[in-house]
């Protein structure tokens, strides 16, 4: 087999061109420099806390971020990351790396990712890029749509006396003696019902706007949490339109005040009562309502068909807050890309 030269190295990344390679776009809107001083206080140790200048310098904190959102763009494990980018040249590119460059192993992803749940900076990072989105003129307009969206998890096949103790924020007694089990046992996630069927895992709560259809505030919970309780975090003041559209699970007198409070008019979903159904003209209301509050599905239907699916392979709420985050972060991106080429010059 004869060696690969630069020239067919160039000739082969010439052919993604052609395919219309949807990273190459992604990595020319995302100001990714922009990042690096957020993401080097957390991947680097300043030189006064370094014991030895010696051994192999950390990978570059741009090419595990830019690997993070890989992940998180076609929903990866660490070690299928490390593969593609082995494997595929447009990842490769992606990451700026050539052939002969160290590739991030599984290992080290999973360090940096860790680095950063631990550090609590994805949601930073995540207003960082917000805070681009407006400077680029996508502010935030027409509305705040609310929803959330369940995030699975391996499931963990307990007792039912061990679901209650972890309930009750306690450790089954007998799990104390087995490490390598409790390791493997995540005792943040939880079970919850939708449409008759049980899942287990997390909550996704966002803040669509309405103009970009862009996450504009987002909120991580355990699967058992009440949609309307991430309320209060996902409101915002920012967005140019007053209207607040959501389902009928946030429709209380309580969240009806706090949008009076907030000077937010309500669109969200009027619901039955038992012996008092919704009339003609409330059915009617919630179908027009409908065609706005459907925009947040789209955000949810992309993250699961077109970004390889929503399951979290971590374990615990640090890791999952840090997982679910990165994906909005990439979802966001991925949108630019496609507000871009929609209208080059937001008004």
């Amino acid at each position: 087999m004869a060696q690969m030269g630069f020239f067919d190295l160039s000739d082969r990344y010439a052919s993604l061109d052609a395919k219309k390679d949807p990273l190459v776009a992604i990595d020319i809107v995302v100001p990714w420099e922009e990042f690096r001083p957020t993401l080097e206080g957390v991947w680097r140790k300043p030189d006064s806390k370094r014991k030895s200048r010696a051994g192999r310098k950390p990978i570059d904190a741009i090419v595990m971020f830019k690997a993070l959102v890989l992940s998180a763009l076609y929903n990866l494990s660490d070690d299928q990351i490390e593969y593609q980018v082995r494997d595929r040249l447009s990842f490769m590119r992606f990451l700026s790396l050539g052939l002969e460059d160290r590739v991030p192993d599984a290992k080290t992803v999973w360090l940096y990712r860790e680095a950063l749940a631990r550090a609590g900076v994805v949601e930073a990072l995540f207003k960082q890029f917000d805070g681009y989105l407006a400077r680029q003129g996508y502010i935030a307009r027409g509305g705040q749509i609310l929803d959330a969206s369940i995030v699975p998890v391996p499931k963990s096949h307990n007792t039912r006396e061990e679901n209650k103790t972890i309930k009750g924020g306690e450790v089954p007694e007998d799990w104390e003696n087995k490490p390598a089990m409790r390791s493997q046992k995540d005792l943040d996630a939880r079970w919850t019902k939708k449409h008759g069927k049980s899942h287990y895992g997390y909550k996704n709560h966002v803040n669509v706007d309405r103009k970009h259809k862009l996450v504009r505030r987002y909120d991580v919970t355990d699967a058992a949490v009440h949609d309307s309780q991430a309320v209060d975090h996902l409101l915002m003041r920012g967005n140019t339109g007053a209207g607040v559209w959501a389902d009928s699970a946030y429709r209380s007198e309580e969240i009806e005040a706090k949008l009076r409070d907030r000077k937010l008019t309500s669109h969200i979903h009027r619901k039955g009562k038992r012996g008092k159904p919704l009339t003609k003209q409330a059915k009617g209301s919630n179908r027009t309502k409908s065609t706005v509050r459907v925009r947040v599905e789209h955000v949810f239907g992309a993250q699961t068909n077109d970004m390889g699916g929503t399951l979290v392979r971590t374990i615990g709420m640090v890791r999952a807050k840090a997982k679910i985050g990165m994906k909005n972060l990439a979802y966001n991106m991925r949108r630019l890309v496609q507000l871009r080429r929609i209208n080059p010059c937001p008004a």
